[in-house]
């Protein structure tokens, strides 16, 4: 190593070993949260049919259902907002699991509507 590595490691292990057990746990999922937040925002502005499909799946969709269910969310333009998030709130709407809501959507382009405007999807 470098001196000046060196001296920058002995400088922050000088700060850390005056931090408390809490001060450093809290340290740590600070810069989890520095690290993470790209991967987060890439999330949730990046998508795609195979994505929305796999979440479906873990959901407790079949595979079958799920490609149908997110076709229909896809041509609805919901997309973007997660093909889960968007089962969940026809769900609640309906007042039905998960699975009477994919087989609405299935059944009916209806079942999307409405979903964008009032207190719909978010």
């Amino acid at each position: 190593m470098t001196d000046d590595r060196i001296t920058r490691f002995e400088e922050r292990r000088r700060e850390l070993r005056q931090m408390t057990d809490e001060q450093l746990k809290a340290w740590f999922w600070e810069l989890c949260e520095q690290v993470m937040a790209p991967v987060v925002e890439l999330a949730r502005t990046h998508t795609s049919p195979s994505i929305e499909r796999s979440v479906l799946l873990r959901m407790g969709i079949d595979s079958l259902s799920s490609h149908g269910v997110v076709e229909r969310i896809h041509q609805a333009g919901l997309l973007g907002k997660g093909a889960g998030h968007v089962v969940l709130e026809v769900a609640r709407r309906d007042g039905t699991d998960v699975r009477g809501a994919a087989a609405a959507i299935l059944e009916s382009q209806d079942a999307l509507r409405g979903l964008m405007t009032g207190g719909g999807v978010r």
